[in-house]
């Protein structure tokens, strides 16, 4: 028991290097888009949900286990103008060394037309992409404590524009007697390791979430409440347009709120709330909202459902089907699909 909990210990001293300078988002954004439905549906981070659910090992690798064993999963995104993600996932567990999973996402964002500086089309095309290809493990400890940690080889290709890089993800939770289940993770730790652009080497978007679900007693409900972006305390987007009108316009300085007001609203950009009701056997629908991601991308005149996100899941015969939508925009929103089935069942026999 002890060597396992030095184990843990020694996992998440990973988490005191200095690693400052990843924490903006830049070209490598892209590995933290949502590919999952279910992830989607409940906010787009991490979560701390232990039901034996393929979807969650990329942002949580803590919660690949046996349970996993030949779980197969694909996931479609119709995102804005052309832009689509796919995703395969699959799970195996080995005797002794615990269980691993792979998964590989690529990221296309449609046809761009050649044009000079004046707009004018100089006839042909490219298509940009960009792709991920990650190797999770898992291991549960004991009955209680988990951990796991991804590997992941990215990379980008826009027009003659390509770089690679090498990252990390680490993560351990924590499942009380009564139900209770908390996770920590930190993503994206990592560095580029080629680019042919010239200047200074693109900074990978590091980030650390905790998070805490239960699926109640005497209800069928499951909430989960998580705290993103622990490494960054200000998320407030300083808006060059002002579109939410927080400047004067007779003496031209910005409205200033209270400290008590600041500090709400920057905590509120940490949380995400989500939950699943489950309706019998076969049926869940989830419900979620990101204060952040609401504030912002809404407008002052059309807030809309911005920043909420809602979907279900259902199984039918041997599959799981899981879809739902992210609100992002006003103009615009997200479809996400995922099917998942086991190989062992599908096929009714086993490896």
């Amino acid at each position: 028991m002890k060597k396992s909990y030095l184990l843990l210990f020694a996992l998440f001293c990973l988490l005191s290097v200095d690693i400052q300078g990843q924490t903006n988002k830049g070209a490598y954004s892209f590995l933290d888009a949502t590919n999952s439905a279910r992830v989607a549906a409940l906010g787009g981070v991490m979560l701390p949900i232990d039901d034996s659910d393929i979807q969650l090992g990329v942002f949580n690798p803590s919660l690949i286990n046996n349970d996993l064993h030949n779980d197969i999963a694909l996931s479609y995104v119709n995102y804005y103008a052309g832009i689509n993600f796919f995703t395969g996932q699959y799970s195996r567990t080995f005797d002794k060394i615990g269980s691993y999973s792979a998964t590989l996402q690529f990221h296309s964002y449609g046809d761009f037309k050649y044009a000079d500086a004046n707009g004018d089309l100089t006839g042909g095309s490219f298509s940009p992409s960009d792709f991920s290809f990650t190797v999770g493990w898992g291991r549960q400890l004991d009955p209680h404590w988990s951990i796991g940690a991804n590997v992941k080889l990215c990379g980008i290709q826009y027009e003659s524009f390509k770089t690679f890089a090498l990252a990390a993800d680490v993560a351990g939770s924590y499942k009380s007697n009564d139900g209770w289940m908390f996770s920590l993770a930190a993503r994206n730790i990592g560095y580029e390791l080629y680019s042919n652009f010239e200047g200074s080497r693109n900074k990978l978007p590091f980030k650390m979430t905790a998070g805490v679900a239960k699926r109640l007693e005497h209800l069928p409900f499951l909430f989960s409440i998580m705290y993103d972006n622990i490494q960054k305390w200000d998320l407030t987007f300083d808006d060059p347009l002002d579109l939410n009108n927080n400047t004067d316009p007779i003496t031209g300085e910005k409205r200033s709120k209270s400290k008590i007001a600041q500090f709400g609203d920057n905590l509120m950009r940490h949380i995400v709330l989500g939950g699943e009701l489950y309706i019998g056997k076969n049926l869940v629908l989830r419900v979620a909202c990101n204060y952040g991601e609401r504030q912002n991308m809404m407008t002052p005149t059309r807030k809309g459902l911005c920043g909420f996100s809602y979907g279900f899941g259902l199984k039918i015969w041997r599959l799981r089907i899981d879809y739902s939508r992210s609100e992002m925009h006003i103009f615009g929103s997200p479809n996400y699909i995922t099917v998942s089935t086991n190989i062992n069942r599908l096929l009714n026999n086993s490896f």
